[in-house]
């Protein structure tokens, strides 16, 4: 008990030094927007030799390869095409946040920085009138023709990526398909089923005598393993179990009605079920803790049967590492869990054609913006779109029937790296950056057919029904609904751990939901409906 105590603390700790940093913020004033524009007027590209900043976090498939961005060749190759020079200032992994909040205090700021800028305290709107990034409209109107264009004729996505002023704050990362919006979901151990005579499971009960089956059985340790990195239950965020009784962790639609889960008495169901699942060894140990590495570990291992992640890193990377040491090892989808059989899933993973992940915004202390620009602005161009999403051609593409096709350097790679692997070694099609990703990457990159099929059975849900779209706030809005949500959110992820944990009786639900209308969570609602509505009007 003293260990879980430790867990939560240690936890909550970090939580709260993080929200501690959010409120720092730069001490120069808004006209330093207007200077910096002022002198991106008459600026020239930047002289032979200079080296432009970039700040961001290394996506885990590269640094399991190669942990410094200057050794990963798609960064070598996009700097050698744009002619620019870049120095990468790189966060450890899983702290970008800290490492930003941190920066931004210290006022020693990069050219170029990539993060999920929507989540950004008071939204990119504060953030560009803080001082911190540039306002991109007349930027983008003069040096960036290739997203110009690209925004012109799909207007849908133009009015998400701007801010309530009209503001474009970042270079963004467009997931240019229907097809590419989903791509996660529950995976379990196929061969471990037909062993022990089990159907897949679609009901919560079905998973229960799966998951008890496993450990018992089997000997599983973690029969059910989930990220609960960058917060805890990040894993289940997209609707896993918790969707089973009609909510999500976070924010929803229903009956045109903006809700928050954890406030609704389906929480309350989910919080009881995990604490009796984690009581009887079902879930992860470690709950508190687990990042992809450790999942990795756990389900190429057998010291997990069973998990909720994607369809490229997850079965495209286990699996065919998997059959090494053991040939009769499969993995199979599994539909998101409903409590009665015959239902249809309310909630599954999927995403908006813009997430705001992987956004590259640019300083507003650079003194090459209009190049910074330039070389972000290469992605959305034909070539850039080759190089983002395929790589290099000859090396790890080669054109066929005017198809770019992978090469057997990314598909059956000689060092034995998997797909996931070699293709963010030579482009960014299976993360995130300043392009708009190819449906053909999917198409290719999902080499097995039970990727295929997972794709097709984690899309059969009605989560496009109660998706929030990218709604944006205005300024004020957003100052306000950040100071709820960092109270709200710490909030809500202690009582989910202390509850699933078993350190606070599930009755004290109702006292934690008290906690939360005090931290004025129907504020944080009404402010999103909103947004809403002028999202709509728009």
């Amino acid at each position: 008990m003293m260990k879980k105590h430790r867990i939560i603390a240690l936890l909550l700790t970090a939580i709260l030094a993080i929200s501690g940093l959010t409120g720092c913020k730069s001490t120069e004033n808004n006209g330093e927007q207007s200077a910096v524009l002022e002198k991106i007027a008459g600026q020239a590209p930047a002289a032979s030799g200079d080296t432009l900043t970039y700040w961001a976090e290394l996506n885990g498939n590269a640094a399991s390869v190669k942990p410094r961005f200057q050794d990963v060749p798609f960064f070598q190759e996009w700097q050698k095409r744009t002619g620019v020079k870049l120095k990468f200032i790189q966060p450890p992994s899983n702290q970008a946040k800290q490492a930003l909040n941190v920066m931004l205090a210290s006022g020693e700021l990069p050219d170029m920085i990539e993060y999920e800028w929507a989540n950004f305290p008071g939204g990119p709107e504060k953030a560009i009138k803080d001082g911190y990034i540039l306002r991109l409209n007349d930027l983008i109107d003069q040096y960036a023709p290739n997203l110009k264009r690209y925004l012109s004729e799909h207007p849908d996505i133009d009015k998400q990526i701007k801010t309530a002023d009209g503001s474009y704050y970042v270079f963004p990362f467009i997931q240019g398909d229907p097809l590419l919006r989903t791509y996660q979901g529950p995976i379990i151990r196929k061969d471990w089923l037909e062993e022990l005579g089990l159907s897949v499971p679609v009901t919560i009960d079905d998973w229960y005598t799966v998951l008890q089956t496993f450990k018992e059985k089997k000997g599983v340790k973690a029969p059910l393993t989930f990220l609960s990195t960058p917060s805890p239950l990040f894993g289940v965020e997209n609707g896993a179990f918790v969707g089973a009784f009609g909510v999500k962790k976070g924010f929803y639609l229903k009956n045109g009605q903006v809700k928050f889960g954890p406030i609704e008495p389906g929480y309350r169901q989910f919080l009881a079920l995990f604490r009796e699942w984690y009581a009887e060894g079902l879930i992860d140990r470690n709950i508190a803790t687990v990042d992809t590495r450790t999942i990795d570990s756990s389900m190429m291992s057998g010291r997990s049967g069973a998990s909720i992640w994607n369809a490229g890193s997850g079965i495209g990377t286990w699996l065919p590492l998997l059959k090494e040491k053991d040939p009769k090892a499969e993995f199979v989808a599994a539909p998101y869990p409903v409590l009665h059989k015959g239902e249809r899933p309310m909630f599954g993973q999927r995403v908006n054609p813009y997430m705001s992940s992987g956004g590259v915004a640019i300083s507003a202390k650079s003194s090459h913006a209009a190049e910074a620009v330039r070389m972000l602005d290469y992605g959305y161009g034909e070539e850039g779109h080759l190089l983002f999403n395929f790589g290099i051609e000859g090396v790890s593409y080669t054109m066929k029937n005017g198809r770019p096709t992978y090469t057997d350097l990314i598909l059956h790679n000689p060092d034995k790296l998997a797909p996931s692997q070699a293709i963010a070694m030579y482009s960014r099609a299976s993360y995130f950056g300043p392009f708009v990703q190819d449906v053909a990457y999917m198409e290719q990159y999902y080499m097995l057919q039970v990727q295929k099929d997972a794709v097709s059975i984690w899309s059969d849900t009605d989560a496009e029904t109660y998706m929030l779209p990218p709604v944006q706030k205005t300024e004020r809005e957003s100052a306000e609904f950040s100071a709820i949500m960092q109270d709200v959110t710490t909030l809500v992820d202690e009582m989910s751990l202390r509850i699933i944990l078993g350190i606070d009786p599930l009755e004290s639900y109702e006292d934690y939901v008290a906690q939360l209308k005090a931290l004025n969570i129907d504020r944080a609602v009404a402010i999103q409906k909103a947004a809403l509505d002028r999202y709509n009007a728009k």
